[in-house]
């Protein structure tokens, strides 16, 4: 009954965290409103994280299970019906997304930008978002592209272009990404 209290505990923490930070970034959001909203007493919080940057790692974390692969790769290999349409079906999920009222960007550019390259949470942010990459460049690989790891730096370029661009606003830049990334896929064609 301890384990499953603790467990509790952490994943109302973290899931706490998880709505706070998608929403309104890492500075903003302070460790006694995460206490307070996740209902839990401020040595529960310390005893699962030490820190608010462990939180912060932690939240990190999470995101690139349940955006990276759960949502991201999921999704684009269910859409497409080979490998390169699994590709460009990375834009499709991108599409819904930015289509959501509850657009948030994505988390690991705006913990980089807003924390720097060489805080702790912003280097993990680049070990995220590189993840990201590496399943861009099996993809590449699947679909027999030359040279998948530059093709998927490109084609990174691209993803987070567009969700920059639907940040300001742009809520078709989706749909103008997948155009560009099918001149990038076929400059790469073998």
């Amino acid at each position: 009954m301890v384990a499953s209290t603790a467990t509790s505990a952490r994943e109302k923490i973290l899931s706490t965290a998880y709505a706070l930070f998608t929403q309104r970034g890492i500075r903003d959001v302070g460790v006694d409103e995460i206490i307070a909203r996740a209902g839990i007493a401020k040595a529960t919080l310390y005893r699962h994280f030490p820190s608010k940057d462990d939180l912060v790692l932690a939240f990190l974390q999470q995101r690139e299970q349940l955006w990276t692969f759960a949502t991201v790769e999921s999704e684009a290999r269910r859409r497409g019906a080979d490998p390169e349409g699994q590709l460009l079906a990375i834009f499709d999920v991108f599409d819904d997304w930015f289509g959501r009222d509850d657009f948030e960007a994505c988390s690991f550019i705006n913990v980089l930008v807003e924390m720097g390259r060489t805080h702790v949470t912003g280097r993990a942010s680049i070990q995220h978002l590189n993840t990201i990459r590496s399943v861009v460049e099996r993809m590449a690989e699947q679909a027999s592209l030359r040279e998948p790891a530059e093709f998927a730096k490109s084609w990174h370029i691209l993803m987070k272009g567009s969700i920059i661009s639907a940040t300001e606003g742009d809520r078709q830049a989706a749909l103008r990404a997948k155009a560009m990334a099918r001149q990038l896929i076929a400059a790469h064609r073998s």
